[in-house]
This record gives C-alpha cells, structure tokens and sequence, in this order.
C-alpha cells in the first residue's frame, strides 16, 4: 500500500548540460514524486542518459540545480544514498564475481537485501559463481537489475534495464518491478526503448526531445487525449481534416492515423465507417517526437 515507506521528492530547476557545440539538456524544470513508475522516454541523444547522469551527480550541470528531498545531488552522499542508478555499460570490476559484487554493494546500501538478491539470482538462473566480465550481455543486465531490486533505496533509475535479455527475462523483470513496487513503494524511473513492453508499468510518462522535456503526463490522461481512426483512406483523410494528425500508416487503399489534442467524433466516424480507438502509447511517443 502507498504511503507505508517514506517517499522522496526529486526537484530539477533550469538544468542545462552543454558538451562543446552540444546542448545536451536544455533549461529542464521537472519534478518527480515518491512513490510513482516513469517512464522517462525519448529518441537516442534527446538527453534521456545525461538527465539520469545529473540527476545522480555522476556529471556536473552548466546550469541549474537537481535536489533529493531538498538537498543538492552533487558530492552529498546523503542524499545519492538514497538512489540506486542502473547504468546501461556495466561499471563493476570485471574480475570479481557476481557474488562478491553483491556483498560488496551490500556495504554501500544499508537496506541491501542479501537474501532478496540470492533469491532473484535463482529466479533468473544467474550464476553468482562467475566473473562480472564472463556475463553474457543479457546476463549482465539481470545482474545489474537485481543490485537495483535487492538495494533497498527509495529511488530506482533504470537505463536501458532489459538490454540482450530474452523476451521470458524480459517479461519476468517486468512483473517483479511490479511487485516489489507494490510492496514497497518508491520512486521508480525507466528509460526504454521497448515502450509497448512497459507501457503496463508506467503511471506517469516524461517525453524528452532534443533537450527538452515536452511532455510530462500521467500514462491515463495522455491516452485519453488521443485516438487513433482507421479505415478507407479518403474517409480517414476527411476525418483527420483540422485536426491534430502526429503520426499515419497507409497500405493499399487502408489507412490509419493517430489524432492528438482533439475529441473523438464518433458520429462523424460511424458515418465514414471508420474504426475508432486508443492509440498505443509507443506510437504517440513516435508521434510526438516527431511532429
């Protein structure tokens, strides 16, 4: 139940990262509450990995400010020991084993869970027997998902959390996030490409283009906001007229478009014998960053 773990609180104000000629992230203003799923969502280089970087003072802002629960990120071991960041490379000593990796966490996260960890281990089929650098791609990804799961900390940062993974750890990663979020709740952030495959997980969505955040939402009312018609395409040509069209698919004499912003019109879709109904949230993502 919501409520029975502390929750924090994450505040960023104008941050702004600039690599050279590059600006990575852009006057970002955002707030992330406790005890919420995100999905943090944007095309490779929109500044998805350089906002989870500042967010964890793993790198310095230009500009601008990230808070925990009011103190500032950067060099507070206070307040990053409440985060435990999933980074996509895998930064643990390659020559210690799995094991050893986890006792050795284990020291830096009081609430570490040993025995939750072991026990994801299992489920997974991980051998804590082998090296960190003897991990398959898949393999060291479960290996960095659970450090996450078994930490213990109040705000979980994946990046990438289901890279080289087979579509059954895929699914059974998905569904434990779940539950270990139903008991004990927390701030969680995923960034994914597969967004389909979270689309069930998430309560909130951050869209990130080109530096930007343009959209932070809850997954219910940006649904709600959109629909998607389908039919003969002269028919859904007349349909989409003065409305907001981001994204369509054609093929042959078929054709499907997604409508954002603006009421469905069911009358006026019976009367063209059009389909109508929710869009899927990959493919107003695809639409939105595209428009």
């Amino acid at each position: 139940m919501k409520g029975a773990y502390l929750m924090s609180r994450i505040e960023i104000k104008g941050l702004t990262k600039i690599y050279g000629d590059t600006v990575a992230l852009d006057n970002v203003d955002l707030s992330l509450e406790g005890e919420t799923i995100y999905g943090l969502l944007g095309r490779n280089g929109a500044g998805k990995t350089t906002l989870l970087n500042l967010l964890t003072g793993k790198t310095h802002p230009t500009t601008g400010r990230v808070t925990i629960d009011g103190e500032p990120v950067w060099e507070n071991d206070s307040a990053l020991g409440n985060v435990f960041y999933m980074t996509e490379p895998n930064l643990y000593p390659q020559s210690l084993r799995v094991r050893d990796v986890l006792k050795w966490t284990a020291e830096f996260y009081p609430d570490f869970d040993v025995n939750y960890a072991d026990e994801l281990a299992q489920r997974f089929g991980l051998n804590t027997k082998k090296k960190v650098k003897e991990l398959s791609t898949g393999y060291a990804s479960i290996f960095k998902a659970i450090l996450a799961l078994a930490s213990g900390a109040k705000i979980l940062l994946f990046d990438e959390p289901i890279l080289g993974m087979d579509a059954n750890h895929r699914e059974l990663l998905y569904k434990e996030i779940l539950a270990h979020y139903s008991e004990k709740p927390k701030t969680i952030v995923l960034s994914t490409h597969l967004i389909d495959e979270i689309a069930d997980l998430l309560e909130e969505v951050i869209i990130i283009k080109k530096g930007q955040v343009i959209l932070k939402q809850t997954v219910e009312d940006l649904l709600a906001s959109a629909h998607t018609v389908s039919g003969e395409a002269s028919k859904v040509d007349s349909y989409i007229q003065g409305r907001k069209c981001i994204a369509w698919e054609q093929l042959h004499n078929f054709k499907s478009a997604v409508i954002f912003g603006s009421d469905q019109d069911r009358t006026l879709a019976k009367s063209l014998d059009l389909e109508v109904h929710q869009p899927e949230l990959q493919k107003l993502f695809i639409g939105l960053t595209n428009s």
